[in-house]
């Protein structure tokens, strides 16, 4: 299956614009997918692999900091 998809020989690219501007139109499975594909293609560029691993790191830090805090507010 090529990359760029042709319909009757045609090959159509679509702007950014044009993507961001049909996402709404897509089902709830059809955005899920798209995340999917999007994570996938980030995840083969290292410096953005590693920038999202230290960012899920920082969130799981906070989270577990503001749990410790709720608990100690609690007691």
């Amino acid at each position: 299956m090529p990359d760029n998809p042709s319909i009757n020989g045609y090959s159509h690219a679509m702007s950014a614009t044009e993507i961001i501007n049909e996402l709404p139109k897509l089902t709830e499975a059809e955005r899920r997918a798209v995340r999917q594909k999007l994570s996938e293609l980030a995840a083969q560029n290292e410096d953005i692999e590693l920038c999202n691993q230290a960012a899920l790191e920082g969130a799981l830090t906070l989270d577990r900091m503001e749990e410790e805090d709720a608990r100690r507010q609690q007691g």
